[in-house]
């Protein structure tokens, strides 16, 4: 069994801007790597656990509902409650748009779902935002603006059907 080597708290700074950097180079799991790594260092570090958080969710794809129960589990480490509310509305939006890459017959409205609840999620964030951030705003409408673009996208149709009355 290998043993992994630790994170000297001076290296912290510089991870996490290599996080970023792996993240823009689309290399998730190098970034969930080392954001593991400064939290082994530093279990606290919000910095780091929103990193984390989004580079789990930048690995959505077909099948990954492990992965969004890895993501929401790092919710409850964030120690703000508007981070907790908005981190939660990208994971379900995330979610929602790995579901319209992977295409198939239920899909469109299970994307339909994952969107309006990041929305909802959006919404308990903007009630409760810092003055001057409107990320949770941006980002609502960006949904919104998906949805109304792609009509086909809507709730499951409840397909219960009523029995026939023969007289």
């Amino acid at each position: 069994m290998l043993e992994l080597k630790p994170l000297s708290k001076e290296g912290i700074p510089g991870a996490l801007a290599r996080v970023e950097r792996y993240r823009l180079l689309n290399e998730p799991e190098q970034a969930e790597s080392i954001c593991e790594d400064i939290l082994r260092c530093d279990p606290d570090n919000q910095e780091a656990l929103q990193s984390l958080l989004l580079a789990i969710t930048d690995q959505f794809g077909p099948g990954s509902a492990a992965r969004v129960s890895e993501a929401r589990a790092v919710l409850p480490r964030l120690r703000n409650q508007y981070d907790q509310c908005y981190y939660a509305g990208i994971v379900s939006e995330r979610r929602a748009r790995a579901f319209i890459n992977q295409g198939g017959l239920g899909t469109g409205s299970m994307a339909y779902e994952w969107f309006r609840d990041a929305m909802n999620c959006y919404d308990r964030a903007e009630a409760i935002r810092p003055a001057g951030n409107d990320d949770a705003i941006l980002r609502w409408n960006t949904c919104a603006r998906f949805l109304m673009r792609n009509p086909h996208l809507a709730p499951k149709f409840d397909e219960r059907l009523e029995p026939i009355l023969l007289e």
